[in-house]
């Protein structure tokens, strides 16, 4: 078990994993038949989505909120227009993606920016890590705020570098004033 606090079972009204098997596992996530002690001392169980990929680092991934800023334009926030199979359909996102071994998760968020965007940009905030869906997952993030200045020429027309994820993506601007 992993950042589980196992609790002392004669404690009353004290919620605690009893134990953990493993359902299925995947490149990416497995998936875990989670058995537990509820409040009323009912043992239940649960079926968790747990990420294969962190290895020590303080969160999976990092969300970064992206702000471009040009001269006399309003300040815009920039989103990733791409498929996701497991809707079916496009998503309009925040740029986000794991933070690889020995990568900080600033450095993470402004590689996963330059891949999906082409923007180069500069750190203004990281936050501590968050849990993104935890009645699902154990997933974890960080979010970054970047400010990207527009008027730099690597950033009047950015391209994105995609990796070998095989996801092609496209950039939307959301004026800071709509939003």
């Amino acid at each position: 078990m992993e950042n589980q606090e196992l609790a002392d079972p004669s404690q009353n009204n004290r919620q605690f994993i009893i134990s953990e098997e493993l359902t299925t596992e995947g490149k990416w996530v497995k998936l875990e038949k989670t058995t537990y002690m509820d409040p009323t001392g009912k043992t239940r169980t649960w079926e968790t989505v747990k990420r294969t990929t962190r290895k020590g680092q303080s969160a999976d991934g990092v969300t970064i909120i992206p702000v471009l800023q040009r001269t006399l334009h309003y300040e815009c926030i920039v989103l990733v227009k791409q498929f996701r199979p497991p809707i079916g359909g496009y998503c309009l996102e925040f740029p986000a993606g794991l933070i690889d071994d020995n990568e900080s998760p600033e450095a993470a968020a402004l590689r996963e920016l330059e891949e999906e965007t082409g923007y180069k940009g500069d750190i203004a905030e990281c936050s501590p890590a968050v849990s993104m869906d935890p009645g699902l997952s154990n997933c974890t993030t960080h979010v970054v705020t970047v400010t990207i200045n527009g008027d730099e020429a690597a950033n009047v027309r950015p391209k994105p570098k995609p990796g070998d994820g095989g996801m092609l993506l496209s950039s939307q601007w959301l004026s800071m004033s709509m939003a």
